[in-house]
């Protein structure tokens, strides 16, 4: 069979391969297009494979809410360059939208986005952008309200930082500003209660081993200890930081105020967590030269 100009631009277009791939493609499987495109996805995921030992850092956090259902989500990918794509930019709100049904990342990976499932979508913009991609993480909070706030936004919904604050009582205005200051403080936890005590308990002997090098007695140390652990934990937790918007206030006091119980809240930084390969940039160019 012929393989036509106007064939190609189809592949090209329904699949964002390259007009060599794409005419390769057809020529392969005799023009037959459904043939084709499983073609192209069967290459599409050697290229997948082929880039999956490198470091995914970048990228963007979404969030979405339904009703009382907030999610955020990180996608992420090698430069911040992809960040600034549209065609990531597209997925990364779709997924988010999709996620606000999905109760773990598992089931958001297996959750059908446009007639495939998201982890399957995401292989195939591996092919299509370029970068290895990595669907890292989901969380999911719910609350008589939840706000959301973006920090660095990228485009709507989608930044750097992605916050979502459950709360009843006060308003949206009031949700958002707390939604902002979590964004700011990066607090560990809603209160002391949910802490976690492995953290605690390491805080506190950090601070006995700092007091005793001070030679005090066992009798001031304990008391020192009391004072920097409550300073700790004051630090550490949403309720007990100083309001960012009214540092005289605690965020429990300011809550307070407003007529409002803050019941939970989820912070995703992009990027968080993952150790970064450097390298300089000479090195960056020998390794590319190299192919």
């Amino acid at each position: 069979m012929a393989i036509t100009a106007s064939m190609v631009k189809e592949l090209r277009e329904s699949t964002g391969a390259g007009m060599m791939d794409a005419k390769k493609a057809l020529t392969e499987t005799d023009g037959d297009m459904e043939a084709a495109t499983d073609w192209l996805r069967t290459k599409g995921l050697a290229k997948a494979a082929k880039k999956s030992g490198r470091t995914a850092a970048e990228g963007l956090v979404a969030v979405a809410v339904e009703g009382g259902r907030g999610v955020a989500i990180e996608l992420n990918s090698e430069t911040d360059f992809v960040a600034k794509n549209a065609d990531f930019q597209a997925l990364v709100s779709k997924i988010a939208k999709v996620g606000v049904k999905a109760n773990s990342l598992d089931e958001l990976k297996a959750t059908d986005l446009d007639g495939k499932p998201v982890e399957t979508q995401v292989t195939d913009a591996i092919a299509k952008i370029g970068e290895n991609l990595t669907l890292r993480r989901m969380a999911m909070i719910e609350g008589e309200k939840v706000v959301t706030y973006v920090h660095n936004a990228a485009a709507t919904d989608m930044g750097t930082i992605g916050v979502l604050v459950a709360f009843s009582g006060g308003d949206e205005a009031f949700g958002r500003q707390i939604a902002m200051h979590i964004a700011a403080a990066n607090p560990a936890a809603l209160g002391e209660a949910d802490l976690d005590p492995a953290i605690v308990e390491k805080e506190k002997q950090v601070q006995m081993d700092i007091a005793r090098e001070s030679g005090k007695p066992e009798a001031v140390i304990e008391k020192m200890i009391v004072g920097r652990m409550k300073k700790f934990m004051a630090e550490s937790t949403l309720l007990g930081q100083a309001f960012v918007v009214n540092p005289d206030l605690t965020v429990e006091a300011a809550a307070k105020e407003a007529g409002a119980t803050i019941t939970g809240f989820v912070r995703l930084a992009v990027g968080e967590g993952i150790e970064k390969v450097e390298e300089d940039f000479a090195a960056e160019v020998a390794k590319v030269a190299k192919g």
